[in-house]
């Protein structure tokens, strides 16, 4: 449950390849060694990739492993063209393959040993102005390529797909596994956990609030958590601050959570550990991804509703949008078709560790991609927003840098149409929802395997084809 909304900014220091575009290298020392280390990430051998690193490149900072587990996220890239070079050093642009960002590798080789490798790197760089955006397809052409795009990623995407027109679906896959030691493939009614996406249903459930005039955005917390530990803060904090990241609040997770996380079973639990904790900053000060805000959130909806943040959510969110496989239920209930959550461990697949002992206000919870398009349909025809207050969600309050903004538990996506939604991740999963000029289209990729951002990377690819006025 990070600030995976933001999974443009990566800053991965090497990034390999899974296929090598018709770019001829150079016969000098580093065109040499880049072939070398195309040769040995492109084969995604383990073995091939450590022979490498001993033989090429002993001070890399990433391992065999590292190499193999990052390609697994990104696809690897397609080389563009070679932006500069010398007998020692080599600059070109790439592509990965799974999404749409572009990064420069860069590789030069020791002098007095031209077979060593002295650096090796890429970084993330915007598409350059002279190179075509993607071209924008009919909605049969964009549900070609989506399956394109899954059969490219394989069993590294374990998940569900879904592409809607006006709240029609006309696309949607599943491939992978929901539970591997039983063998229950993934369907498109699995549930997947969503992560920080739970936080788009504790934005709206505020917003009900304040609608119906039980609550005001700018209050301080105090109004409603009358007994708050740090009564001082909580005087100067408003609503408005938590639900943009500007209050300051922090982060749930840490040596503290992992140390009592079994204990913690209601968002009060979380209070009372971190209530009495000093703010990160100065309310207003700047903007700071924070979970325990939203669990803050999520107790002004208990306290001025008179019910727990899950009744309140099934009553007011799930039931008159339709959502009938969304829920919060603990890690320690089965639930039907819920999938089991995974992380990608060498060569192997296992149950991931350190999840919440229940989802929160700030994420957690779990869903089906039927159920998100449910959502964002009632969201958008008014059934849980007037629009006015819809209107207040989707505003961009805070300029998070590289076109992107947030509203209230909505991400604003940089695009040529209106495109709203929101993304998560935690152990054993990643999601996202991406909604379209107000509901005209919407994209759901949920998956039920760690580490994430493939979901992320879809829905980026999927929105940029999508053609809508």
């Amino acid at each position: 449950m990070t600030r995976l909304f933001l999974a443009s900014a990566l800053a991965a220091l090497i990034l390999p390849l899974a296929a090598q575009a018709q770019v001829a290298l150079p016969a000098t020392p580093a065109g040499q060694a880049t072939q070398a280390y195309l040769e040995a990430l492109n084969s995604g051998d383990r073995a091939k990739a450590a022979a490498f690193i001993k033989g090429r490149f002993p001070t890399s900072p990433i391992d065999a492993d590292g190499f193999v587990g990052f390609a697994r996220q990104v696809g690897g890239f397609d080389v563009v063209r070679i932006e500069a070079q010398t007998p020692t050093s080599l600059t070109a642009l790439v592509q990965e393959r799974y999404g749409e960002t572009y990064a420069r590798l860069q590789i030069e080789t020791e002098a007095a040993a031209p077979n060593a490798v002295k650096a090796l790197g890429a970084r993330v760089t915007p598409r350059p102005a002279d190179l075509p955006a993607p071209p924008r397809l009919s909605d049969a052409a964009l549900a070609k390529a989506v399956a394109d795009k899954l059969a490219l990623m394989g069993e590294n995407y374990s998940g569900v797909v879904l592409v809607a027109r006006k709240s029609q679906p006309f696309a949607t896959f599943a491939q992978g596994w929901a539970d591997r030691d039983r063998k229950i493939p993934i369907s498109a009614q699995t549930k997947f956990r969503v992560g920080s996406m739970n936080k788009m249903h504790t934005a709206v459930a505020v917003l009900q609030l304040a609608q119906a005039g039980k609550v005001d955005l700018k209050a301080p917390l105090i109004t409603y958590l009358k007994d708050y530990p740090n009564a001082d803060w909580a005087r100067k904090v408003t609503l408005h601050q938590l639900l943009t990241h500007t209050g300051g609040a922090g982060d749930i997770f840490g040596p503290e959570y992992d140390a009592k996380r079994d204990q913690l079973r209601t968002l009060q639990d979380y209070v009372a550990l971190y209530g009495a904790r000093a703010p990160e900053f100065k309310p207003g000060a700047k903007d700071e991804y924070s979970n325990y805000g939203f669990i803050l959130l999520g107790r002004v909806v208990e306290v001025v509703s008179g019910q727990s943040y899950y009744d309140y959510v099934q009553g007011h969110i799930f039931k008159p949008a339709g959502m009938t496989g969304s829920g919060f239920e603990p890690e320690t209930t089965a639930v039907p078709e819920r999938a089991q959550a995974y992380e990608h461990v060498g060569d192997t697949y296992k149950p991931a560790e350190g999840l919440p002992w229940r989802g929160t206000s700030a994420g957690g919870g779990y869903s089906t991609a039927e159920d998100f398009l449910k959502f964002a349909t009632a969201l958008h025809d008014g059934r849980l927003l007037d629009k006015a207050h819809l209107a207040l969600m989707t505003k961009p309050w805070i300029d998070l840098g590289d076109g992107m903004s947030y509203g209230y538990g909505m991400a604003i996506y940089p695009a040529p149409f209106a495109l709203v939604g929101h993304n998560g991740a935690a152990q054993g999963m990643s999601g996202e929802l991406r909604v379209i000029n107000g509901g005209e289209g919407v994209i759901v990729t949920l998956t039920n395997v760690a580490p994430p951002y493939l979901a992320g990377r879809l829905g980026r690819f999927i929105s940029d084809r999508f053609t809508a006025p």
